[in-house]
C-alpha cells in the first residue's frame, strides 16, 4: 500500500530535513553565482575582470549568427525551424496519447523547454536574417554608387593590397551587428544553457538509472519514449555546433534552479494530494531518500560539464580550421 504523502509524519522527519537542506543549499549557491557574475560584473575593474566580463558578454549577432562565417545564417534558421516542428509534433503526439498527465514528469518539462527554445530561436533567426540582408543590400547600394563616380587608377602601393582585398571579397561577409545583446537575448542564451544541462540530466538518468534498474520487467520501450529521451539531445548537439552562443560555466546556477523548481513543485503537490511519485527516488519515505537527492543533485555538475566540454571542443576545432585556412591563403 502506498504511503500517505499528506500525513504530517511524512514530512516532519530527518529524511525530509536533509533533503530540504540539500535543496536550500543548492538554491543559495545558485543565487550567489547569479549575483556574483550577472549582477555585480559592472562594478569590477582591472584587466583580468575586463577579460572575464568580455567572456560573459553577448552580442546581437551571436544570437542568430553561425559558428563559422562559411555557414550562412539561413542554415541555422532552417535547422531551428525543422527542430521546432519535429519537437512540437512529438510533444503533441505524446500529450494526445498519454493525456496532459505527462507534464507531471521532469522529462516533459525539459522537452517542452527545448521546444520553446527552438521556437524562440526560429523567431530570433528570422529577425537576424532580415537585418543581415538589409545590411548586405545597403553595402551593395553603396558600392554601386561608388562605381558611378570618377575612376582613379591604383598606384603601386595600392596594387600590393589588391590580393588581400580580393580574398576578403571572396569570403562570406561576417555579420556586423556587434551591439550588446538585450535582456531577452541574454534570456535566450540562458534558456539554451538550461536546456543543455536538463537534457543531459534527463537522458542520462533515464538510460543509466531508471530504465535498467527502476522499471518493471513488463516495461517495453516504444517510439515516443525513445524520442523523448534522445531526439532533444541530438537536436541540441547540432544547435551547439551551429550557433555562436557562448557557454559560461557559472550559468549552471540557472540549471540548478530549474531542477529545484521541479522538486519543490512535486513537494507542494504531494503535500496537498496523496499520489504516486513520478520518479521513485523522489519518495521521501525511503531511508535512502537523502542519498538519492544528493546524488541526483551532484549529477548536475558532470551533466553541465559535458556540454561545456563539447563547446570547448567546438571552439578548438574552429580555431584549428581557421588557422589552417589563413595559412593556405
Amino acid at each position: 500500500m502506498s504511503t500517505d504523502t499528506t500525513a504530517p509524519s511524512y514530512w516532519l522527519n530527518w529524511r525530509f530535513l536533509l533533503c530540504a537542506t540539500w535543496m536550500l543549499s543548492a538554491m543559495v549557491i545558485a543565487a550567489f553565482l547569479i549575483w556574483r557574475y550577472e549582477c555585480c560584473n559592472k562594478s569590477r575593474k582591472g584587466e583580468r575582470d575586463n577579460r572575464e566580463e568580455k567572456a560573459r558578454s553577448l552580442y546581437k549577432n551571436e544570437v542568430w549568427g553561425t559558428s563559422s562565417k562559411d555557414i550562412h545564417p539561413l542554415w541555422l534558421l532552417a535547422y531551428r525551424i525543422i527542430c521546432f516542428c519535429i519537437l512540437l509534433a512529438l510533444l503533441l503526439a505524446d500529450a494526445i496519447t498519454n493525456s496532459a498527465g505527462i507534464f507531471y514528469f521532469y522529462t516533459e518539462w525539459t522537452f517542452t523547454l527545448v521546444t520553446i527554445y527552438f521556437g524562440v530561436g526560429s523567431l530570433i533567426s528570422i529577425h537576424g536574417c532580415v537585418r543581415y540582408f538589409r545590411e548586405v543590400d545597403g553595402e551593395r547600394n553603396d558600392d554601386s554608387d561608388a562605381e558611378r563616380g570618377s575612376y582613379v587608377a591604383p598606384s603601386l602601393e595600392d596594387k600590393e593590397d589588391l590580393p588581400s582585398m580580393t580574398r576578403s571579397l571572396n569570403h562570406q561577409r561576417e555579420p556586423l551587428d556587434c551591439r550588446t545583446a538585450d535582456a531577452w537575448e541574454y534570456a535566450f542564451q540562458i534558456l539554451f544553457q538550461i536546456c543543455a544541462g536538463a537534457v543531459t540530466l534527463t537522458d542520462s538518468v533515464f538510460w543509466l538509472i531508471i530504465y535498467p534498474f527502476l522499471t518493471d520487467k513488463d516495461f517495453r520501450l516504444h517510439f515516443l519514449v525513445v524520442c523523448m529521451h534522445s531526439v532533444n539531445a541530438v537536436f541540441l548537439l547540432g544547435e551547439t555546433f551551429l550557433n555562436r552562443l557562448r557557454f559560461p560555466f557559472f550559468r549552471i546556477a540557472y540549471f540548478a534552479l530549474w531542477t529545484c523548481v521541479f522538486v519543490i513543485f512535486q513537494w507542494i503537490i504531494h503535500a496537498c494530494i496523496s499520489m504516486w511519485w513520478p520518479y521513485s527516488f523522489l519518495d521521501l519515505s525511503s531511508p535512502y531518500a537523502p542519498i538519492w537527492y544528493l546524488g541526483v543533485g551532484l549529477l548536475q555538475l558532470p551533466c553541465f560539464a559535458i556540454f561545456t566540454l563539447i563547446f570547448r571542443i567546438k571552439q578548438f576545432c574552429l580555431s584549428k580550421i581557421n588557422s589552417q585556412c589563413h595559412q593556405i591563403r
